[in-house]
């Protein structure tokens, strides 16, 4: 017999905690970066950053789709820890096989990739990143669990004490010698003790520790796997499609047209965590549990609110483009800045294109995701050849506008037509929000010419915002009450039960 729902935590504030977890993260990212590269100087740094990169390249691949497989089953038997807990112990054995096969290629193939790089003193940071590696991929997956219970602020704390950890570690072992490989070690110590804290507090939430038990788990291995598949056909094809348009620059250009591209993909990165953290509150919410309906309403304001964000931003990177560019990456990437503007399309629709991937995903249409990811790869692919050598950096951007939209309108069809979302509303929301873009627009370039005095800056910040919301207001993209709302009520940390 399940045992009572808990209720688990708002969708605000799991929206909320997402977002603190994420700016945690890179709060931390940040010093250790500004560390490392004044420690180990560029030659030192570029060793750390290749043994990095080595690894991030098969991280994806690593986690076979078990996440989100996971994440879905989980939800859909919310507040059963009954149920949860042979699922998760059946997912956690699969999920530290793969993880481990992985790591222990790497770190026997870490004397061998030094060599073909003939920098020997690589072998030692990509072992370290190899035994990371391995801590980084297990750490995600018990961290996507606690957001699928609707617990992010578990989450918040998992993260907030792997990253404490890996930055005194790191910290220690370079300043007590150990270099490169005393930094990548660091990384290893901090993802080794966030797996041991969210296993901990796991077995917390659910009563005792989900790895330990003989319970058959609900879900038989043939659905999960099966799951699990699609989802890394999906995944694999999203990765396919972010770094093709790199690669296929690299083919057709020299390697600073890849630089001048590459660089405001970063920026574009950070602008999307607010829409992530609201993908990591509502996704949960759409799963088809048997007693709790999916909240519709919910997934339809989050889209709502990610274009009318996202539709602000973009007012201000289309005038303010060029100073941005310059002040964030410098002056010897002021080419970003076409690219930068021609890439507003594709900030337009990110942050609605993150959420719908997370509900669809929650909701068991990942199958139906597949044709959606590889029409996406293939029309990017078709404009990348045919745009990239008339027009160099801005084609491929127009290219990552287009492929990007078949993506994002298919899954907006998927969610309409198997979630029941209503689309007139968001369809409305950018027609309105288009308006008060272009009237922010206007404002911005009469107050300051697109320039980015400091004078400027406060002057344009408070009259493009003022304009933006004011049109809002007016032609209902967002309402008064909703305003009030936002400004007065406080974040509760439980929902209740019964609603």
């Amino acid at each position: 017999m399940a045992e009572p729902d808990t209720g688990g935590d708002t969708i605000s504030r799991n929206a909320i905690l997402a977002l603190g977890a994420q700016m945690t993260t890179a709060a931390f990212t940040a010093g250790i970066t500004i560390f490392l590269t004044r420690e180990l100087g560029p030659a030192g740094f570029g060793l750390f950053s290749l043994a990095l990169s080595a690894t991030a390249v098969i991280l994806r691949p690593a986690g076979a789709g078990t996440s989100q497989a996971v994440g879905r089953f989980i939800a859909e038997r919310h507040g059963d820890h009954r149920a949860i807990r042979p699922i998760i112990r059946m997912a956690s054995r699969i999920r530290v096989l793969s993880a481990c096969a992985f790591g222990v290629v790497l770190f026997a193939l870490a004397d061998p990739i030094a060599s073909l790089y003939g920098e020997p003193d690589l072998t030692g940071p990509l072992q370290g990143m190899a035994v990371a590696f391995v801590g980084q991929n297990l750490f995600d997956f018990f961290r996507t669990i606690f957001v699928s219970l609707r617990l992010t602020s578990k989450a918040f704390a998992s993260v907030t004490a792997e990253a404490s950890v890996e930055a005194a570690a790191t910290v220690a072992l370079v300043l007590g010698g150990a270099g490169v490989t005393g930094a990548a070690f660091g990384r290893a110590a901090g993802y080794a003790f966030g797996v041991v804290f969210a296993v901990a507090l796991l077995g917390r939430v659910l009563g005792r520790s989900p790895l330990l038990g003989a319970d058959r788990s609900p879900v038989p291995r043939s659905e999960f796997f099966g799951y699990a598949g699609a989802l890394f056909v999906v995944a694999t094809a999203n990765s396919v499609f972010q770094r093709l348009g790199v690669l296929l620059l690299g083919a057709f250009l020299p390697p600073s047209a890849v630089g001048l591209y590459s660089a405001p993909l970063r920026l574009i990165s950070l602008i999307a965590y607010p829409a992530l953290a609201v993908a990591q509150g509502v996704g949960p919410r759409q799963a088809r549990h048997a007693t709790q309906p999916a909240r519709i309403a919910a997934l339809g304001r989050g889209v709502r609110y990610a274009v009318i964000l996202h539709a602000g931003v973009i007012a201000f990177l289309l005038v303010w483009a060029p100073p941005i560019v310059e002040l964030v990456l410098g002056p010897e990437f002021s080419g970003s800045a076409g690219v930068l503007r021609a890439l507003t399309p594709f900030i337009l629709l990110n942050g609605m294109g993150v959420i719908l991937f997370s509900s669809l995903g929650y909701a068991g249409e990942g199958r139906r995701r597949i044709p959606v990811a590889m029409a996406t790869v293939v029309v990017a692919a078709v404009l990348y050849i045919a745009l990239i050598p008339p027009l160099g950096t801005v084609g491929a951007a127009i290219a990552t506008d287009i492929g990007y939209l078949v993506n994002v309108g298919g899954h907006l069809w998927l969610a309409h037509r198997f979630l029941g979302l209503p689309v007139g509303p968001i369809f409305g929301t950018f027609a309105r929000s288009g308006l008060a873009a272009g009237a922010t627009v206007v404002v911005l370039v009469l107050a300051t010419g697109g320039g980015l005095s400091v004078a400027e800056w406060v002057l344009g910040s408070l009259l493009g915002s003022a304009t933006f919301v004011t049109v809002l207001v007016l032609t209902g993209a967002l309402t008064r009450r909703e305003i009030r709302r936002f400004a007065r009520r406080p974040v509760r940390s439980r929902r209740p039960p019964d609603r």
